[in-house]
């Protein structure tokens, strides 16, 4: 029997903090930008090529975190039949935090004991274990630390189905999946659905991530015989797997450095991945053929890998993921039409294979794992699946378990007004009820064509882009924060000076912090360092307490030139703030930039050195090792010591 019920996990939580107000204008650290792809592929290069978001907006960054967790807790959706219990996370992008083989007791995913928050998603925020539904572009999605809508839907037969879904504002894009464990099923399904409700083709990303336990002894295998390699600094390289550079690479316990495997899946018919320990015992992911892509993602047995996973899971923790993509890597994006749908199925199951299949030569492994792969998930019951998700896709919920964001109720209000086809359907509503404060103001928006008179001191809620927007907002007043508003959505749609125009003219009718710091980050895009500093300075004179405004001005005063400024304005700052760890490691830049080496000395080498590892470090960041050379270059000592085990978070 299959049921379906609401409970709760109490889990050590680091708060998330409030969100930094100031509009992303653009995407910054992207460890895949510029990257030399080394395929002889035309239609791959094509697609290497299209579809890369500059900025994250409208979503507004996630980085108030920080490193002290306490027991909070989570809401969760537990699915289960007489074979497994999938747990999920409803508040926190409806991770598939737990699945367990219930005849052996047997947990298949790595499961964090803690919610850590660190910087490696699209919005910063993004914390490890369990399986990720990542839609938007290359990267971890902006919902990963955001609430879903979650709904019971009810089979043909009563089997109860857990839905979530949500509108994603960045690619304007509808998803659903559709979780089913219908009655004896050894695997958990999940019905994967994408639309594109806009009159233009969409670029389309997905990527399911799944976090499993990494032990010496686990092996990943897929059928693949090559796979496109990427190790963060050295460019997307063909290799052939298992051997590659003389180790066999589907160990991944083996692994030198941080990397990702995309093993190229496009020749196999059905698509299939598996992490299987010494007995052939693990966890194996099947889907139907539109999920095209197979990734292995380790941290490798570098400092700074083991670094990372205690960083985001505590002490001697392990994991690696393995991962399914839309595409044969996560380089690329797919183009959706305009009004299509794209959809497909995938299931996790437990598998059992013959161990010395399993471990012996590649080819044996591989007809080992597929036979497990064919009898846990035939594709018969894959199809069938496909097609109950779309014969139950309009079904009305029998139940509603958890609410989403209210963005979806916002973009039906001003599809309906704009006389736009509507974004949802019975099966996936978006209700007026959702709407909350961060939808208030452009409600008003789109009822009286204006925005409301807004208080300068207060930082804005939320912002709008994209060009269902760019027709109210520039039709909407004279006023500072119309125009504020107008230059962010001339900015996205890539008109540079009708952008800063807009920010200028907010600037002169009411000088803001807000507006004043837009025009820094554009200046700051356009390489124009002086001028960046500045906007940068004149906008902190409003908001002097804004962490994230503070931390951006020292920025670009060392960018400028002017470092010692930069030190001035830390040294002037209360005890609270001198101790955040971000402001510490830009103390220690401008010290450098400045020649102050006894004061970088003093950050360097005292026993609180841990402490310039900012709570936000970013995935594939080394500024630390960056800092540290500079530093020994300046003092002359040679050799340049190690970098301190503490602060290599290097992932290479």
């Amino acid at each position: 029997m299959t049921t379906l019920h609401l409970d709760s996990l109490r889990l050590p939580s680091a708060d998330l903090g409030p969100l930094n107000p100031l509009a992303p204008l653009v995407r910054s650290g992207d460890p895949h930008e510029g990257l030399p792809p080394e395929i002889d592929d035309p239609a791959m290069l094509e697609r290497v090529g299209y579809g890369r978001l500059r900025s994250l907006m409208p979503y507004l960054t996630q980085d108030g975190y920080h490193r002290v967790r306490t027991d909070r807790e989570q809401p969760t959706a537990v699915l289960e039949n007489e074979l497994l219990r999938a747990t999920f996370l409803l508040g926190l992008g409806g991770r598939l935090w737990s699945l367990i083989h219930k005849p052996t007791g047997r947990e298949l995913l790595y499961r964090n004991s803690v919610f850590q928050p660190g910087n490696l998603g699209l919005r910063n925020a993004w914390f490890a274990g369990g399986a990720e539904w990542n839609l938007g572009t290359t990267g971890h999605t902006a919902l990963t630390c955001e609430p879903l809508h979650a709904v019971r839907v009810d089979d043909a037969d009563g089997t109860p189905v857990l839905r979530l879904y949500e509108y994603e504002r960045s690619r304007e894009l509808l998803f659903s999946i559709d979780f089913s464990l219908p009655e004896g099923s050894a695997v958990l399904l999940a019905a994967v659905r994408i639309t594109n409700p806009n009159a233009d083709p969409v670029p389309l990303y997905w990527w399911s991530n799944i976090a499993v336990p990494e032990h010496d002894d686990v092996r990943v295998i897929a059928p693949a015989n090559q796979a496109f390699h990427y190790a963060y600094d050295r460019g997307l390289h063909v290799i052939p797997v298992p051997e590659h550079g003389g180790r066999d690479v589907s160990y991944p316990a083996t692994a030198p450095g941080a990397a990702d495997w995309f093993f190229d899946c496009r020749a196999a018919g059905r698509p299939w991945i598996a992490a299987l320990d010494g007995e052939g015992h693990g966890l194996v992911h099947v889907s139907t053929e539109r999920l095209v892509g197979r990734k292995l993602f380790a941290w490798g047995n570098g400092v700074g890998g083991r670094n990372w996973q205690e960083f985001l899971c505590g002490p001697g923790e392990r994991y690696l993921e393995i991962q399914g993509g839309a595409a044969a890597t996560q380089f690329e994006h797919e183009r959706l039409a305009a009004g299509e749908t794209c959809s497909w199925v995938e299931a996790f199951g437990f598998a059992e294979a013959d161990p010395q299949a399993v471990h012996g030569a590649w080819g044996d492994a591989q007809r080992a794992v597929e036979r497990v792969a064919k009898e846990l998930a035939p594709r018969a019951l894959l199809e069938n699946e496909l097609a109950a998700a779309a014969r139950r896709r309009d079904l009305p919920p029998t139940d509603v378990l958890h609410r989403g964001s209210g963005w979806g109720a916002l973009e039906e209000r001003r599809r309906e007004l704009a006389g736009e086809p509507a974004l949802a359907s019975p099966g996936t509503p978006f209700i007026a009820e959702t709407l909350g404060p961060e939808q208030a103001v452009w409600m008003e928006l789109l009822a009286t064509g204006e925005l409301p008179v807004a208080d300068p001191d207060e930082a804005p809620r939320s912002y709008v882009v994209g060009e269902g927007w760019r027709r109210p907002l520039e039709s909407a007043g004279d006023d500072w924060n119309s125009w504020m508003h107008r230059g962010l959505a001339r900015w996205h749609a890539g008109d540079r000076d009708g952008a800063y125009a807009a920010t200028a003219r907010s600037v002169e009718l009411q000088p803001t912090a807000w507006s004043l710091r837009n025009l820094a980050a554009m200046e700051r895009a356009a390489g124009r360092a002086d001028r960046a500093a500045e906007h940068f300075l004149a906008a902190r004179k409003h908001a002097p307490e804004l962490r994230p405004l503070l931390i951006e001005t020292l920025v670009a005063l060392i960018e400028a030139g002017s470092a010692g400024e930069a030190l001035e304005i830390i040294d002037a700052l209360d005890a609270r703030e001198r101790v955040v760890r971000r402001v510490r490691m830009i103390e220690l830049r401008a010290a450098l930039a400045s020649g102050e080496l006894e004061r970088a000395a003093a950050l360097l080498e005292g026993h609180l050195v841990a402490e310039l590892v900012p709570d936000d470090l970013q995935e594939g960041e080394d500024s630390l090792f960056a800092l540290w050379t500079e530093f020994h270059a300046l003092r002359g000592t040679d050799p340049v010591p190690a970098l301190p085990a503490e602060l290599d978070f290097r992932m290479g």
